[in-house]
């Protein structure tokens, strides 16, 4: 019988379950984050670029950079610093190789797809990996000389693909991080908890693009 973190109470583990899949997935597809990898998330401060980030930063990047259309903090955990920056402002890609000495990233992780494309595709180091969850426009410029002077990798993830074994066993693998606290779940505001027999709203509520956690829990 699987059991859940001690530390994370039932309300925060059933929140934990998509986005922590989702970029524990991303990463292993793309071969493993390595100490000292510099990793840029774009759209740091969505679900599933904060899971990101902390297993990022548990993992030991050198460097963490998070993006985000607007100026605003990292509102996520992280066990180590993260440059929040402002894609409205700077140049991303600029900013990135700037400060790694021309490097660029080993990983970005598009959480957003075709808005940042362009942008990620410059910023990878030569053999970087570029994740891809979700996307608004389908169709984006390719250019394929950069991509295979860069020699970049594409890794495209589907977590409906997974299966419940499938999610269960990445859930295991995490529950370490969780115990010792360098994974934290992501908080569960009472106001964002509904009755099964509210579920209509708690789906509505997901649809107007909720940013909090969304929980469903049996009531008496």
């Amino acid at each position: 019988m699987r059991v859940k973190p001690s530390t994370v109470s039932l309300r925060e583990a059933g929140a934990v379950g998509v986005p922590f899949i989702t970029a524990y997935e991303g990463l292993r597809e793309a071969g493993g984050l390595r100490e000292g990898d510099v990793v840029l998330v774009l759209g740091g401060n969505g679900k599933v670029g904060q899971a990101a980030i902390q297993l990022a930063t548990m993992a030991g990047a050198a460097q963490v950079f998070a993006v985000e259309r607007e100026d605003e903090p990292f509102l996520g955990h992280a066990t180590g610093p993260v440059d929040m920056l402002d894609a409205s402002a700077i140049d991303v890609a600029d900013h990135v190789r700037a400060k790694t000495g021309g490097h660029g990233a080993d990983i970005v992780y598009n959480t957003v797809g075709s808005p940042y494309f362009e942008v990620a595709n410059r910023a990878m180091a030569i053999k970087g990996r570029q994740i891809f969850v979700s996307t608004i426009e389908r169709s984006v410029p390719f250019d394929i000389f950069a991509f295979y002077r860069g020699r970049h990798k594409f890794i495209g993830i589907d977590t409906l693909e997974l299966d419940s074994g499938e999610c269960a066993a990445i859930l295991d693998g995490l529950k370490a991080g969780f115990e010792s606290g360098s994974l934290k779940p992501f908080p569960v505001h009472e106001d964002h908890v509904y009755p099964l027999g509210r579920g209509v709203e708690a789906y509505k509520a997901v649809l107007a693009g909720s940013r909090e956690r969304i929980v469903l829990e049996p009531r008496a």
